[in-house]
């Protein structure tokens, strides 16, 4: 992984003892959302929409300043995912009636 990404390496080593220290929340609320997803939880349904954004924004301010171009990458990715999240058929799983 470290191959396809040295300057996160090396960003993240730079960190040390903090880097897990930071990651487990983001872990943790991965987990929470996926969790919810699978349970059709509302609460799931918004936290992973609230990650996706925050996803999209880092994306977008990675590659607009430069500081990793190939964040373009996630872009729309993310925003597919975001498109199928909220269509009807999606929607009427998490909000029923």
């Amino acid at each position: 992984m470290w191959r396809l990404n040295p300057r996160a390496h090396e960003a993240l080593a730079g960190l040390g003892v903090w880097a897990p220290l930071l990651l487990t929340p983001v872990c943790l609320a991965c987990a929470a959302s996926a969790y919810g997803f699978f349970r059709g939880a509302r609460w799931g349904y918004r936290l992973g929409i609230g990650l996706l954004l925050v996803n999209l924004t880092g994306d977008l301010v990675n590659a607009t300043l430069g500081i990793e171009p190939r964040a373009v990458v996630g872009v729309p990715v993310v925003a597919l995912l975001l498109w199928y999240l909220s269509s009807s058929r999606v929607r009427s799983f998490f909000f029923p009636g």
